[in-house]
């Protein structure tokens, strides 16, 4: 009989590093830095960032709209490094798909920009799209018709949350 049994039931143990999870934000999620409803759960999203967990998907679209807010807000990005986000551009493939967003009556035209975020997030395959803009984006009937369109029209699904969704609790700030 053999004594040096093989234990089958340790198995080796291999470390697998994470890879950074990319997040398309919007405007809300920048403003919510700056907002007491919404400071507390995005300045841990933030604090993610800034531990290199996730990187930031950000777009023109973004930007854009983030002309017209209060220089706090404006220039919050200017804080975080660079290599932490990355920059996507508003294509026509993207135009063509937010529009098809409205043309289906996921949402009213007065919403264009909200269907922008999500075609970009969409043609550039994020991990997942956070936002705190839950009538027009985290809504399940939006998220829903979002997705209908997106798989009407040879996408895959996108994944939509607010950032208590994907935020670590047991980290504080």
């Amino acid at each position: 009989m053999n004594k040096c049994k093989k234990n089958r039931n340790l198995a080796p143990v291999y470390l697998i590093k994470m890879k950074q999870q990319r997040i398309y934000i919007d405007t809300s999620i920048v403003g919510g830095f700056f907002d007491t409803v919404f400071e507390k759960e995005t300045k841990l999203l933030f604090k993610r960032l800034e531990n290199k967990e996730i990187i930031f998907v950000v777009s023109d679209v973004l930007f854009d709209e983030l002309e017209n807010a209060p220089s706090n807000v404006k220039f919050l990005l200017d804080n975080y490094d660079e290599n932490s986000l990355e920059r996507v551009v508003l294509t026509e493939e993207a135009r063509q798909l937010a529009d098809k967003y409205i043309v289906e009556n996921v949402v009213g035209s007065t919403s264009l920009d909200d269907c922008r975020h999500i075609a970009l997030a969409t043609i550039n395959k994020v991990d997942v799209l956070v936002s705190w803009n839950f009538r027009h984006i985290v809504n399940l009937n939006r998220i829903k018709g979002y997705n209908a369109v997106n798989l009407k029209n040879g996408y895959f699904t996108l994944e939509i949350r607010n950032p208590k969704d994907i935020i670590d609790y047991g980290q504080e700030i």
